[in-house]
């Protein structure tokens, strides 16, 4: 079923957080501390939502290549916030690479 999705970014601190939240049916609180790991698919999603297990993984993997950090707040009933945060670039940086 459709939800509506909210897409934010908010500077915090040197950084900038981007996160990303559903109203969907959530995540079980069990899964939460795997939900990153390779392969790993939440039991109660995996025969009716197709993949490999490998999306989050490579997600975080590119988010921690730039320095920044991923997390998801969720409960079952109440949707998923996914967000990651990334250093904001500094002046320096942006005029040296139009170069």
């Amino acid at each position: 079923p459709e939800s509506p999705i909210t897409i934010r970014a908010c500077p915090e601190g040197g950084t900038v957080k981007i996160s990303i939240k559903d109203s969907g049916p959530g995540i079980p609180q069990k899964a939460l501390p795997h939900i990153f790991d390779r392969y790993y698919r939440v039991p109660e999603s995996a025969e009716r939502v197709p993949g490999t297990g490998m999306g989050l993984t490579i997600a975080r993997e590119i988010v921690e290549a730039h320095g920044g950090r991923i997390g998801v707040e969720s409960a079952p009933g109440q949707g998923s916030e996914f967000f990651f945060t990334l250093e904001q670039a500094d002046e320096h940086r942006k005029n040296s690479s139009r170069r």
